[in-house]
C-alpha cells in the first residue's frame, strides 16, 4: 500500500489528515510510520499497509512491521486511542453543525416575530386614525344636527340628504333586552342606561349628553401607542414652586410639591433625617429636599402679622436729642455700684444681698449741669455673662470700671469683648485710687494687652481717675460721659409708638409679670397695647428708678412695666401696636415658631448622635436640680453656671427653672425626680412647704449665687467637707410698725411658728420674697429685752440697719451650724 493510502486511512474526514495532526513520517525498515498528535498525547501508528488482507490486522508480533521496541500491547493502546480521537472530533463537528443550524432558525424565528409586532403595530395605528376620523365625522354630524334643531321655527327647515344624515343609534342586540327585563322590565326605558356608554349613543346626544374630551381622547391614544411599543408611560414632571417657611411639617411639604409623604420621609432618611410625616423640619433641610425632588423653593416668612410692626425710617427734622444710655461694667467688687450710688447720691448696696449687685438695674440721673444720663449696672459675677451682654446691646457708652488697686481682672476682660462687640465707645474709669496700694499706671499698661489704650497712653479711650468714697474726679467722668454723647449725636423721635427692650423681667406675687424697659424709640403711655417677645399687654401702670409711678416715659428712659400677660425673656423688643388682636396674634405667631424651632432642632439629630449620646449618659452620673429665682435674668445666669459644672464622670442637669415661689407643681416635679429644690431669693408657699415635709423633697434657699454655685459643685464633685447650714426655728408675722425715739422702727410681732431668738439670723419676707437678711437689733417681751419668745406669744423685733418694714410682712428667724455632708 502506498504512502497516500496510508494518509488517507489515518485522515479524520473524508480520508484527508487535519492539518496540525500529522506532525512527520519516518521509515522503520521498509514501512512508513505515521505521527499523530491527539489532545491528550503523541502517538505513533504505523502505516497501514502494515495491515493483513486476511485478517484485517497488523501482525503485530513481527517485528518488521512496527517500530522497535514497541509491545503489542502498547501498539493496542495506540490504536484505540486514535480511534477516540476521531470519534471526538466526529461529535465535536456535528455539535457545530447543530448549533449554528439552531442559531440561524433562531434568527428566522426573532426576524418574523419582529415583522408581526411592526405589521401589527401598523394596523393598529391605522384602526386609530380610522376610528379617530370615525368619531370627528359622526361628532360633526350630531353638533350640525344639533344647530338644525335649534334653529327658529319660522325659518324653513331643509331637508338634508338621506345619504347625510346622522345615523341611527344601533339596535341592541336581543341579549342586552333580556338582561335589562330581567333588572326590572324596563328595556325600553330610553332614560336608563344599561352597561357602559359607547361612543354612538354618546354622540348621538342621549345618556345625558357625556362625551370625552379631544384631549383626552388623544391622552389615551398617546399611552395606547406608548405601551404598544413597549415603552414604559412617563408622565411629564411638573416643576412647582414651594414656598418653605423657617418650620414646616413634612407631610406639609409633600402636599406643597404634589408628591407621595412615603418618598419624602424616604429622601429624609437617605440624607440621615430620622422624622415622621408629622414631625417638623427646619428651611435648610426642607431646601434640600426640595432641590431633590426638581422642584423650586421659595424661602418665605410666616412672619406676616409682625408686618405692623416693622422699623420704619423716621424723618430727620422729626428726630431729637436723646439722653445717653451709659452701661458700667468691670470685675466683681471693683466698684460700679459704690461709683454709680456716688454718683447717684442713693444707697443701692444697702439692698444688694452680699454686698454684690446680683440684678441688673437701669437708673436715670441728672447731673448738677442739668443733664440727663441714663445708667445700666450690670453684675460682675462670672455667671452673669449673658446679662452683661445684653446690657452691652442697648447702651451708648460703656464705663469699664478697674480697681486701681487689683488690675485687670477675667471679668475686666470679658466686659472689653462685650463692649468691642458691641461696637460702643468706652470710657475707663479707674476706680478706688484712693486706696495706699493703687497703681493707676499698671492699670493703663495691663489694658495696652487687650487692645484699650487711654489718652494718657496716646490713645483715644477716655481714662479718668475716681474715687466712689471720697468723690474724687466724678465730675470728670461725668464731663467725659458728656463728651462723648455730644460726639455721638444721639437723637430718636419720641412722637412715634414706642419701642425697648426688656433689662430685667420678674413675678411678683402682688402685681403680677413685671418688666424693667429701657424706652428706644418713641413713647410708652399708660394704657398702650404692646407686644413683647411671646408675651402682650397693655401697660397698667408705669413706674421709674425712683418708684414713682409716671404717665409716659419717652427715649432712653427706664421704667418699669406692668400689665403683661406672662414673663416675658430678658432683652426681648417691646412694641407697641394699635388693637389687642394684633398683639395676641403676633405673639402666638412667636410662641408656635419657638415651639416648631425647638421640635425641628430635636429631628435634626441623627440616629448616630442618638446611639452615642446613650453610651455617653450610661457612663455619666448625672445631679438633677430644680431652680426658682426671683428673676428671669437671675434663673437664667444659674442655669448656666449649672451647666458648666460637671466633667466626664458627674454633671448637673436643671429639670425645671423658672421664676417666682416655690409651688407645689415644683415641689411634685421634684419628687418625681428625686432632685432639690434650689430657691434663689424665693421661698416655697405654705402649701408647698407642708408638701415638700410629707414628701421629703429637700429646699434649699440660697441669697447669694456664690453658695449656690459652691454647694452645687461640692454636691457633685463628692468633695463634701463641712457646710454652714441653716436650721429654721420660727415665723413670726408683723402686725403693726410703731416709731420709737432712738431706736427707729420696730415691728410689732406674733410669733406664729417655733421660736425666735436674739442671737439667730432674721430674714424679712413680703410676698415670699425676700426684703432684707440681717440680724436683731432688739428683742422684747413687753418692756424687757429677753433671748427668745415661744410660739404664740407677742413681741417687739428691731432690725439692724434696716428700717423698710410694713405690715402683713413675714419674718423668718433661723440658726446657722455646721454639719459634715455625705453623698448618699
Amino acid at each position: 500500500m502506498s504512502d497516500t493510502d496510508g494518509k488517507k486511512t489515518l485522515g479524520l474526514r473524508g480520508g484527508a489528515p487535519r492539518p496540525g495532526n500529522v506532525k512527520q513520517s519516518f521509515s522503520h525498515g521498509r514501512t512508513k510510520n505515521v505521527v499523530v498528535e491527539t489532545k491528550r498525547k503523541r502517538v505513533v501508528v504505523p502505516k497501514a499497509g502494515a495491515t493483513t488482507s486476511a485478517g484485517g490486522k497488523a501482525p503485530i508480533g513481527d517485528p518488521s512491521r512496527r517500530p522497535a521496541g514497541i509491545s503489542d500491547a502498547e501498539m493496542e493502546r495506540r490504536l484505540k486511542a486514535v480511534k477516540a480521537a476521531k470519534a471526538r472530533e466526529a461529535e465535536e463537528e456535528a455539535a457545530r453543525i447543530a448549533e449554528e443550524k439552531a442559531r440561524a432558525e433562531e434568527r428566522e424565528r426573532r426576524r418574523a416575530e419582529q415583522e408581526e409586532r411592526e405589521r401589527a403595530e401598523r394596523e393598529r395605528e391605522e384602526s386609530l386614525k380610522a376610528k379617530a376620523e370615525e368619531d370627528k365625522r359622526r361628532k360633526d354630524e350630531a353638533e350640525a344636527a344639533a344647530k338644525a334643531a335649534a334653529a327658529p321655527a319660522a325659518e324653513p327647515v331643509v331637508q338634508r340628504p338621506a345619504a347625510k344624515a346622522a345615523p341611527e343609534p344601533a339596535p341592541r342586540k336581543q341579549q342586552d333586552r333580556d338582561r335589562d327585563n330581567k333588572r326590572g322590565g324596563k328595556g325600553n326605558d330610553d332614560s336608563r342606561r344599561s352597561g357602559k356608554l359607547t361612543l354612538n349613543q354618546a354622540l348621538a346626544g342621549g345618556e345625558g349628553g357625556r362625551q370625552r374630551s379631544m384631549a383626552a381622547m388623544k391622552r389615551k391614544q398617546e399611552r395606547a401607542r406608548q405601551k404598544a411599543m413597549g415603552g414604559q408611560v412617563e408622565r411629564e414632571k411638573v416643576v412647582r414652586d414651594v414656598q418653605v417657611p423657617e418650620a414646616i411639617v413634612v407631610s406639609e411639604l409633600a402636599n406643597r410639591m404634589s408628591e407621595k409623604v412615603g418618598e419624602v420621609v424616604k429622601a429624609l432618611m437617605n440624607n440621615g433625617m430620622m422624622v415622621t410625616q408629622n414631625q417638623a423640619i427646619d428651611a435648610d433641610t426642607a431646601e434640600l429636599i426640595v432641590q431633590e425632588f426638581g422642584h423650586r423653593i421659595v424661602r418665605v416668612s410666616d412672619a406676616d402679622v409682625e408686618d405692623v410692626i416693622k422699623e420704619v425710617e423716621d424723618d430727620e427734622a422729626d428726630l431729637k436729642t436723646r439722653p445717653p444710655v451709659v452701661t458700667i461694667m468691670g470685675h466683681v467688687d471693683h466698684g460700679k455700684t459704690s461709683l454709680l450710688d456716688a454718683i447717684r447720691k442713693a444707697k443701692v448696696v444697702a439692698g444688694e444681698a452680699g454686698g454684690i449687685t446680683q440684678h441688673i438695674g437701669a437708673y436715670q440721673v441728672k447731673t448738677d449741669s442739668g443733664q440727663l444720663l441714663s445708667f445700666l449696672d450690670t453684675p460682675g459675677h462670672a455667671a452673669f455673662t449673658s446679662m452683661r451682654s445684653r446690657g452691652a446691646q442697648v447702651t451708648d457708652i460703656v464705663v469699664l470700671v478697674v480697681a486701681a488697686d487689683d488690675a485687670v481682672m477675667p471679668q475686666t476682660i470679658e466686659a472689653i469683648n462685650h463692649a468691642k462687640a458691641a461696637e460702643v465707645p468706652m470710657i475707663v474709669a479707674i476706680n478706688k485710687i484712693d486706696r495706699p496700694a493703687a497703681d493707676p499706671t499698671k492699670v493703663r499698661t495691663d489694658l495696652l494687652q487687650h487692645e484699650v489704650i487711654v489718652e494718657q497712653m496716646s490713645g483715644d479711650v477716655q481714662d479718668v481717675e475716681v474715687s466712689a468714697i471720697t468723690g474724687q474726679g466724678l465730675d470728670d467722668l461725668l464731663e467725659a460721659i458728656a463728651l462723648q454723647a455730644e460726639i455721638l449725636e444721639l437723637k430718636a423721635n419720641p412722637n412715634r409708638a414706642a419701642q425697648g427692650a426688656v433689662i430685667e423681667a420678674q413675678l411678683d406675687v402682688g402685681r403680677g409679670p413685671v418688666a424693667t424697659v429701657l424706652v428706644q424709640n418713641g413713647t410708652l403711655r399708660q394704657g398702650d397695647i404692646f407686644v413683647v417677645g411671646e408675651q402682650y399687654g397693655k401697660v397698667r401702670a408705669l413706674i421709674n428708678d425712683q418708684g414713682e409711678r409716671v404717665k409716659e416715659a419717652g427715649p432712653s428712659v427706664p421704667v418699669e412695666v406692668l400689665g403683661l400677660n406672662g414673663t416675658p425673656e430678658a432683652g426681648d423688643v417691646l412694641n407697641v401696636t394699635s388693637t389687642e388682636a394684633q398683639a395676641r396674634e403676633i405673639a402666638s405667631y412667636r410662641a408656635n415658631a419657638a415651639k416648631d424651632k425647638r421640635a425641628a432642632a430635636g429631628a435634626a439629630t441623627t440616629l448616630e448622635q442618638l446611639m452615642a449620646n446613650a453610651k455617653a449618659d450610661e457612663d455619666v452620673s448625672e445631679l438633677p436640680i430644680l431652680v426658682k429665682a426671683d428673676v428671669q435674668g437671675s434663673a437664667e445666669a444659674i442655669v448656666q453656671a449649672m451647666e458648666k459644672i460637671g466633667n466626664d464622670e458627674v454633671r448637673v442637669r436643671v429639670l425645671h427653672s423658672g421664676v417666682g415661689a416655690i409651688t407645689e407643681t415644683d415641689v411634685g416635679l421634684a419628687e418625681a425626680s428625686g432632685a432639690p429644690i434650689m430657691g434663689f431669693n424665693v421661698r416655697a408657699n405654705a402649701s408647698a412647704r407642708n408638701t415638700a415635709n410629707q414628701k421629703g423633697v429637700e429646699l434649699r434657699y440660697y441669697s447669694i449665687i456664690y453658695d449656690l454655685v459652691d454647694d452645687v459643685k461640692a454636691a457633685a464633685s463628692g468633695l463634701l467637707s463641712a457646710e454652714i447650714r441653716e436650721n429654721f426655728i420660727g415665723y413670726a408675722t408683723i402686725k403693726e410698725v410703731f416709731k420709737v425715739t432712738g431706736v427707729g422702727k420696730v415691728a410689732g410681732c406674733l410669733v406664729t411658728e417655733g421660736v425666735a431668738r436674739r442671737s439667730a439670723g432674721v430674714r424679712l419676707l413680703r410676698d415670699n420674697v425676700v426684703i432684707h437678711e440681717g440680724t436683731l437689733k432688739t428683742l422684747k417681751r413687753f418692756k424687757d429685752e429677753v433671748a427668745e419668745v415661744q410660739s404664740g406669744q407677742e413681741c417687739g423685733m428691731a432690725f439692724e440697719n434696716y428700717d423698710d418694714i410694713r405690715a402683713d410682712d413675714v419674718i423668718e428667724i433661723f440658726e446657722r451650724e455646721e454639719i459634715t455632708r455625705t453623698l448618699t
